[in-house]
Formats: structure tokens, sequence, C-alpha cells
């Protein structure tokens, strides 16, 4: 006696129609995990390139420990955690902070240091103070540097979120870790699909900011 085989599909469009609200909330929540990341990661490493920069002799020491941290497996990290700040968006943040601190910090610092000399001599022979160098000559300057440090760490977070699927967040992550353990292709390939979408539209969009923050750089290419 022969059985009839039955073939799953590879996609149930049905299924799809039908979770679109399940597909916007788990966007919404991965949007939302990769931009605390971003913001809180962005402002810690302001201000310890800020300190690297002032004294030289920290910077080593500051990117060796941003490096480990960069360095742990993020599975190893948030087994790390979880005893200590449970399964909670704590933990997820604090796991993805700390993978965006070394990309920040490395950038900041090598597009400050690459404002011309002559230009910070300017400045201060039209009576700069350092901070107000900082903030209103260097940083500016270094804007394409720096923005380049946010897409990368931008790119890398959208991916990372994904993980934290494993302590009940993670966003579109969930919809990949329920496909896994049901065996189900169809929203596998959703969270998978929309992730990677998710990750060259924040890309593209901070290309449109540089564009918008540095029109300098655009006429300077042209010439």
């Amino acid at each position: 006696m022969i059985l009839a085989q039955t073939t799953e599909p590879f996609i149930r469009w049905d299924w799809v129609w039908s979770h679109l609200g399940l597909f916007w909330s788990r966007t919404v929540e991965h949007l939302v995990l990769t931009g605390i990341a971003l913001g809180v990661g962005f402002l810690i490493s302001i201000g310890l390139s800020i300190v690297a920069l002032r004294y030289r002799k920290s910077y080593t020491p500051i990117t060796w420990v941003t490096g480990v941290f960069y360095s742990i497996p993020s599975l190893a990290l948030f087994g790390i955690l979880i005893p200590l700040t449970g399964l909670s968006v704590t933990t997820a943040e604090i796991g993805l902070v700390s993978y965006t601190l070394l990309i920040f910090i490395r950038n900041i610092v090598a597009g400050i240091d690459g404002v011309p000399q002559e230009v910070r001599e300017a400045a201060l022979g039209m009576g700069y103070t350092s901070t107000r160098m900082l903030w209103q000559i260097e940083i500016p300057i270094a804007l394409p540097v720096i923005i380049a440090g946010v897409r990368i760490a931008a790119v890398t977070t959208v991916g990372l979120v994904t993980i934290t699927a494993i302590i009940g967040l993670g966003g579109l992550g969930q919809l990949i870790l329920d496909g896994l353990n049901r065996l189900f292709t169809t929203p596998l390939i959703v969270g998978t699909v929309l992730s990677a979408a998710l990750a060259l539209l924040i890309d593209y969009g901070l290309v449109l900011v540089e564009r918008a923050l540095t029109p300098w750089a655009r006429s300077r290419a042209a010439l």
C-alpha cells in the first residue's frame, strides 16, 4: 500500500495575510530595541571618546575593555546576564549596547583625529576653546566617519536583536525562533526577510542623514 505524501508549501501566504498585525508589532519591538541600544551606546561612546581624546593613554584600555565585550559571543553574554537581571529588556539592552561601544568609539576618535591640524590652529587663532572647537569644528568635520560607524553599528544591532528572542524578546527574531521550534518555514522566512529589509532601510536612512548633515562633502566630491 502506497501512502500519499503531502508536502507543506514553502511559504503559506494565507498565514502571512492573517498575521500582518503580528508582523507589525514584532517590527516595532525590533525598532525599539535597536533604537535604545544605538542611542544609549552612542551617548556612552561620546563620553568615553572625549576621555580618550583628552587623555591619550586611556584610549588603549578603553578600546581593550570594549573589545572584550565585543568579542564575547551573544549567547554567552546573555547567559552571564540572566542570573543578574533576569529575562528582561535590561538584559537585552546591556548586551546590545556593549556590542556598539567599540564600533562607535573607534569611529568617533578616528574621525576627530582626521581633522586637519591647520583647521584646529585656525580655530585656536580665532579664540575657540577646546570644548567649543570639539563641538563646533571637529565633530562636524568628523561626521562622515562617525556616521559610517553608526551605520555599521546599526546593521550589526538589527541582526543581534533577533538573538534576544531566546530571552522572550527579539522582535522579528521571535518569528524566526517560532519557525524553527515548529519546523514551520513561513514565519522563519518572513522574520528573516523583514530583518534584512529593516537593516537595509536603516542603513539607507542613515546615508540620507549623512547627506543632509554634510552638504559640503557632496560639493567637494562634485569638484
